[in-house]
């Protein structure tokens, strides 16, 4: 057994998210959101250096100490896998470690509006699934994948830094390749996908332009595909797609995206009051002949219109799902109102006493 295995059991013990060591400090997790530290010892150079060392390959190693970053999964047992992330800082070398499920929750256990089935359905075009860090997107996507290799018969390709989640094959044909291990990035795997007799490709992160742009002429060709963006509502989304690209291309790209976007899913996760995790909760939006007009025309600010107007199609703002939590008691008004995006709406229901009802 390697020698962080002992800190992996403690983890999954506790329920944790994310183990968190750093030279010069003890190992800490993550539990619903919340850092806490495991242990009292402080990780020395040689301790940590040899827990790193111990689960990673000699050629990644050697390239972790020469570059300062390196990225790949770690399978401790039938049930615990890790996506891993090393890095070198100002007090020395550290990893984060996030604990992805082995087993796959169905879109109904994570209790996410089921609309999000219909995207699935979908024979072409993009779905965007977005949210800040930690928000549960691979594991929205994941179950999306799962309901379609168990409904459709399709080839679906994953592109992913690294693989987490790992699917068997059910109806569909699931390739799943990983950067740099497989494919060089995301680029290289999403053009190579337009080859390989694809219906539907999963995009681990749309982060710069050669992606994004090959992303939506993969949609134009009649692939389904599924991209995550650090965003945090639809309205960014749609905003942060056009502004990668220069000025000039702008007005193509915006042609483009009204005609190839299908939908746009932002997720966030609150901490529950009960202390049992937390829950998803997010704003859809399902993209018609308004949306696509709304994009055509730069006017993206009206997509909150559409939003509201849009309930009867599945849409939701993401406010109107935090108020659906915070109306039934599942978070607090604290929580909601840091989660909110329209603060003021939710700032009457904090306590008096709350540091910012006092600013206020």
């Amino acid at each position: 057994m390697a020698q962080i295995d002992q800190l992996f059991n403690a983890m999954v013990g506790m329920g944790a998210s994310d183990l968190h060591l750093h030279e010069g400090e003890p190992a800490k997790v993550r539990v619903h959101g919340d850092i806490k530290c495991i242990t009292e010892d402080i990780l020395d150079h040689d301790t940590i250096h040899t827990m790193l060392s111990e689960i990673t390959e000699p050629e990644p190693w050697k390239e972790f100490l020469a570059g300062g970053d390196l990225d790949f999964a770690y399978q401790m047992d039938e049930d615990s896998r890790f996506r891993t992330n090393l890095m070198k800082h100002t007090g020395g070398i550290g990893a984060v470690f996030r604990l992805i499920p082995t087993k796959l929750c169905s879109l109904e256990q994570l209790g996410v509006p089921l609309v999000i089935k219909k995207f699935a359905e979908i024979r072409g075009g993009v779905v965007l699934v977005t949210g800040p860090t930690g928000s549960g997107k691979s594991t929205t996507l994941a179950a999306l994948m799962d309901y379609m290799n168990i409904n459709f018969s399709r080839h679906i390709v994953t592109i992913e830094e690294p693989i987490e989640f790992v699917h068997r094959n059910k109806m569909s044909i699931i390739t799943q390749r990983e950067v740099p291990i497989q494919t060089p990035d995301f680029a290289s795997g999403l053009r190579a996908a337009i080859r390989e007799d694809a219906d539907v490709v999963l995009v681990g992160e749309m982060r710069d332009l050669e992606t994004i742009s090959l992303a939506l002429t993969a949609a134009e060709t009649g692939l389904l595909v599924f991209g995550t963006l650090h965003t945090n509502n639809a309205r960014k989304t749609v905003d942060r797609i056009i502004d990668v690209f220069p000025a000039e291309q702008q007005p193509q790209v915006r042609t483009m995206l009204a005609a190839s976007l299908r939908g746009v899913v932002a997720q966030l996760l609150l901490k529950r009051c009960d202390g049992k995790g937390r829950v998803a909760t997010t704003e859809i939006l399902v993209s018609n002949t308004a949306v696509a007009s709304i994009i055509r025309d730069g006017r993206t600010e009206k997509l909150m219109d559409v939003l509201t107007a849009g309930r009867g199609e599945g849409m939701q703002l993401m406010d109107d799902s935090i108020m659906g939590y915070l109306s039934a008691g599942v978070v607090s008004p604290m929580e909601a109102y840091m989660k909110a995006i329209d603060k003021s709406r939710f700032a009457s229901f904090l306590p008096k006493d709350s540091p910012v009802a006092t600013e206020k």
